[in-house]
């Protein structure tokens, strides 16, 4: 695996020629990268300290529009700027596109340089800092979940996106022969982003036709919030340069199975995993028992950073691994919570809730408050649920609805004291608009069911 960039290496390469390209890149409310691509010399001569954009950038949506609401950023407020700060240890190769490098940056505010709190990559610095305090450090991996087709994106576009069909025409649930059909996608990016030093480990067939995973090794929660978006960001793009078109919609029709963004956490101290104890039930330790037992009790708090829009809701249902339910098991796919690992030093746990369409630092952003939260109060966990969870009556629902996850988000006295209430208004906001966008639409169902019959 080639590591990042230095700053020096970048200065040679430009040198000789073999980079002309950075793209200077933050990461926005909805997950993407958005920022401006700059000629190296320019990079090297001033750029790499700091750049701008449009304050607008983090509070818009998914189709760049410029919702009224949000205290940050308005027109009244004028639209002014942000600053970009690369942060140089994120400089890597972008192997994918020739003659090109990529820096992720934080986010300041314009006139004194200080963090904008509402910024996906501080609001998880934040609750790193808090763990850092009890000298305790959070290790975290993504598994990205996907589907390729057939089509390129353009294409599907101008036909209104229907009549999909994915590259793969049945289940490929770690079926080799059907994966060898999307090697020409997958290989490259298993192996672009391996180039980038993002530590691939694999990619396998998911349980429906057209559907992949790739599965990055652990880091430490900012590098894997950062390898998790710039993979997506890969997959997308790489897929796309094959003539195919990959989404992360985690629903995109309601009888096939839908994509999730599993998350698995530790927290270590001094080098060692923090929540192994050989002589705890499972070899887990108080320390893991009090975190898991706060992420169950604030999992509906939570819940829109897992599930941020209308169609993540669709993804919920029984049957389907996705979990409906906010109970831990121990290696039980059908909880909200899994415990991996056991009775092993390699002891953790899988959140199951995430989407495919999360953005890797909110949701890890927001298990970390709540695990702390269960750290701080103590709090007791109860015993592993077993059996079929989806038909458990006495497990709480995970909200079903982004309406009923906007209402636990808004009102989480939990997520406020951890993330600061202008931070959670913000949120609901953006969640509150995204549900407002949604409530105007008339959708191809109800014409269909109900032109003629109604």
């Amino acid at each position: 695996m080639t590591a990042p960039l230095t700053f020096d290496s970048l200065e040679d390469m430009a040198a000789q020629g073999g980079v002309d390209t950075v793209l200077v890149c933050f990461v926005d409310m909805q997950g993407r990268l958005m920022g401006k691509r700059f000629h190296v010399s320019n990079f090297l001569e001033s750029a790499h300290q700091e750049t701008h954009c449009c304050d607008y950038l983090l509070a818009t949506d998914l189709e760049m529009a410029t919702p009224d609401g949000y205290a940050s950023s308005s027109w009244k407020r004028g639209y002014g700027d942000y600053v970009m700060k690369p942060d140089l240890s994120t400089l890597r190769l972008t192997p994918w596109l020739e003659g090109t490098a990529m820096v992720l940056c934080d986010i300041l505010d314009h006139h004194d340089h200080a963090p904008i709190p509402h910024a996906p990559r501080q609001m998880l610095k934040e609750q790193i800092a808090r763990l850092s305090k009890h000298d305790l450090a959070p290790m975290m991996a993504t598994e990205l979940e996907f589907f390729i087709f057939r089509k390129p994106l353009d294409q599907l576009r101008a036909e209104g996106y229907r009549d999909l069909e994915t590259l793969g025409p049945y289940n490929e649930d770690y079926h080799i022969l059907q994966t060898s059909k999307e090697e020409h996608v997958m290989r490259p990016l298993r192996n672009h982003l391996y180039a980038a030093g993002i530590p691939i480990e694999n990619s396998k067939g998911e349980a429906e036709a057209g559907q992949e995973e790739l599965n990055i090794r652990y880091a430490d929660a900012l590098a894997c919030a950062d390898h998790h978006s710039i993979a997506k960001h890969a997959a997308k793009e790489i897929a796309w340069r094959q003539g195919h078109a990959a989404t992360f919609l985690p629903k995109w029709r309601h009888d096939r199975v839908g994509s999730a963004s599993h998350v698995h956490m530790s927290l270590w101290k001094q080098g060692a995993n923090a929540f192994h104890d050989p002589a705890g039930p499972h070899h887990m330790s108080d320390l893991m028992r009090h975190f898991l037992a706060g992420l169950i009790a604030y999992a509906p708090d939570c819940t829109y950073f897992f599930a941020p829009y209308i169609n993540s809701y669709k993804r919920f249902v029984k049957g389907t691994f996705a979990p409906t339910k906010t109970a831990w098991s121990v290696d039980n796919r059908t909880a909200g919570f899994r415990l991996c690992g056991a009775d092993t030093k390699a002891v953790r746990i899988e959140c199951r809730i995430p989407g495919s369409d999360m953005n890797p630092y909110l949701a890890q952003a927001a298990l970390l408050a709540a695990g702390i939260k269960g750290i701080e109060d103590r709090l007791e966990l109860e015993p592993a649920a077993t059996g079929d969870i989806y038909d458990d009556d006495s497990v709480p629902e995970i909200p079903d609805t982004l309406r009923a996850a906007t209402t636990h988000l808004t009102g989480s006295t939990m997520l406020r004291e951890a993330m600061g209430d202008a931070v959670i208004d913000h949120y609901t906001r953006a969640a509150r608009w995204e549900q407002e966008e949604f409530d105007r639409i008339v959708t191809d169902w109800e014409i269909a069911r109900g032109f003629e019959k109604a």
